[in-house]
């Protein structure tokens, strides 16, 4: 019989070796956190642009993450990953001191926007490259046995991070200016260069490096099973306020805790399961909670019952992410692991960009409820697109 203690203690042991590394995607999103709720209003009211422009200070990072997928994960393989996260992080150095640099140029304002503005491409850059190549080191601190711990707990960071650099970049804002919020990029970048420096760098893993377009077919059925998943999050997080304006009610906000809650508290605690029931098992189940989640967003009465669809939905995403993509990294070589989990990004990055459009038309033509229901439809998709891949694979 299994002494417990001993498990357990195996069990710490492995989540400490894996918070050794998600550090680093901790303090990158913390870094993009930071500038999220002050560059807009900047932007709009300090330069004098539009709120078009301002939107486009924010979205831009999130279009060179996306566009610099399939860069990050070649970079990683090839080079190794250590060295990815420590480009990665001068890459948020080299952002904070554009950041810094825009305030300087204010009387400016094109010039100011213009500098602004690279140092976001340059920071979604280097985000992508950190959060790959924190997963893949992570991953080859553990082995691949571990893959949805992993997983999961760099998202929590990430999710953590970014909830923390919101207000944190606020205060510092008032406080200082917006100067303060470059330097604080770089001040992190260094904090992170420094806890970087004397870890040891893994090996490099010799093989055949698969071209992207390769990668990105082996990936594609789990991916689409991700996307399909993630348009829920990205239809409530986009218009659950507009939603709660349009019945009268208030505290839209609570309904996006709730989901954060849930998100984080699956994660936590059923982490483990991925393990035990297979990938794909997992999927099917949360696919199908988050499913349910979204229809009671598409039925709801009461702000009540939108509180409990958000955090059904949260609850049901949470773990779709880490199960597939273990799944994913029993499609691929080994040694192009950080290609294979960069191509997987990039559904969630594609879904996330999508569900604005696609769900504001819904609602230009159906009103509000009718997104949650479209959204619920693609979940519902997504857990009959696992069970598909679950029977083929038996």
């Amino acid at each position: 019989m299994a002494n417990p203690d001993a498990s357990t203690a195996h069990s710490t042991a492995v989540t400490l070796r894996i918070l050794a590394v998600v550090l680093f995607s901790f303090l990158g999103y913390l870094c993009a956190g930071i500038p999220l709720a002050v560059l807009p209003g900047y932007v709009h009211h300090d330069l004098g642009f539009s709120s078009v422009v301002a939107g486009l200070a924010i979205g831009l990072q999130y279009f060179a993450t996306l566009l610099f997928r399939p860069l990050a994960g070649r970079l990683a393989d090839t080079f190794g990953c250590k060295p990815g996260v420590h480009y990665g992080l001068l890459g948020i150095a080299i952002s904070g001191m554009l950041t810094l640099l825009s305030p300087l140029l204010q009387h400016w304002p094109l010039p100011s926007l213009v500098v602004l503005l690279a140092g976001r491409l340059v920071l979604g850059a280097a985000l992508s490259i950190i959060g790959i190549s924190a997963i893949a080191w992570g991953i080859d601190r553990v082995g691949a046995d571990n893959t949805a711990r992993v997983i999961s707990w760099n998202g929590i960071a990430a999710y953590a991070a970014l909830g923390i650099g919101a207000p944190l970049g606020v205060g510092l804002a008032e406080l200082l200016g917006v100067w303060a919020i470059g330097a604080a990029l770089a001040l992190l970048a260094g904090l992170g260069l420094l806890l970087l420096w004397p870890k040891p760098a893994p090996a490099v893993i010799a093989g055949e490096r698969l071209p992207f377009v390769s990668v990105l077919w082996q990936v594609t059925p789990c991916g689409l099973g991700l996307a399909l998943g993630s348009i829920g999050y990205g239809t409530l997080t986009t218009f659950i306020t507009l939603f709660f304006a349009s019945r009268g009610w208030s505290g839209a906000a609570y309904c996006l805790t709730a989901f954060g809650a849930a998100f984080i508290v699956a994660r936590l605690l059923f982490i483990n399961s991925i393990n035990r029931l297979g990938g794909y098992n997992v999927a099917i189940a949360c696919l199908g909670i988050e499913a349910l989640g979204l229809l009671l967003l598409w039925l709801t009465a009461s702000p009540a019952l939108a509180l409990l669809g958000s955090g059904l939905a949260g609850f049901g995403l949470s773990l779709v992410y880490p199960a597939l993509g273990m799944e994913v990294i029993g499609r691929i070589p080994a040694s192009n692991r950080s290609a294979g989990l960069g191509a997987y990004a990039v559904f969630f990055d594609l879904a996330l960009g999508a569900a604005g459009p696609l769900m504001g038309l819904v609602i230009g033509q159906h009103g509000y409820p009718a997104a949650f229901l479209v959204a619920a439809l693609l979940s519902a998709a997504g857990m009959l697109l696992s069970l598909g891949l679950a029977l083929n694979r038996r």
